[in-house]
């Protein structure tokens, strides 16, 4: 939920994300787009006859569902910087709805204009268990995007010596 400038966020804060059921149209999608066809995403009977008794959703779907989560707001967020320590800790079955919990653990200061955003997130599942956890890092404006493409200063602006 980064929605205001890299000065002005917390280490510490918390957000929840919105939560999404993942349908049987996405793994299949999802399988097409990425040549992932393992058979245990993608065949009924191969799935059946493993220990999870169906199939699973890729870990690496679940992962990419979470910015569309997540509120990013282009004014302060330039881009994913980078993901550390993920890891796939439960399975996501066809049907399971997951949301994205995050807190923010770590800022580190790039330049006058820029800083690092780290975020450690947990997805959950409709029954409240960690099923993915990773740090996601985002380089984040320390002041805002305008529209003309030009920054502000929210410090200074609007007072007579800024």
């Amino acid at each position: 939920m980064i929605t205001e400038s890299f000065d002005d966020i917390e280490v510490g804060e918390t957000w929840a994300g919105r939560g999404r059921t993942i349908t049987e149209t996405d793994v299949v999608n999802f399988c097409y787009l990425t040549g992932n066809w393992l058979e245990i995403h993608s065949n009924v009977e191969v799935a059946a006859a493993t220990p999870f008794g169906e199939r699973l959703v890729q870990g690496s779907l679940t992962f990419s569902l979470i910015p569309g989560l997540v509120t990013w707001d282009y004014r302060y967020v330039i881009a994913f910087y980078g993901v550390d320590h993920l890891r796939f800790l439960r399975p996501v079955f066809i049907g399971d709805t997951v949301h994205p919990e995050l807190r923010v653990v770590e800022k580190t200061v790039k330049d006058d204009e820029r800083g690092v955003v780290a975020l450690e997130i947990e997805v959950r599942n409709q029954h409240h268990e960690v099923v993915q956890a990773a740090v996601f890092k985002l380089l984040v404006r320390r002041r805002a995007l305008q529209l003309d493409g030009t920054t502000t200063n929210p410090t200074t602006e609007g007072h007579a010596d800024g």
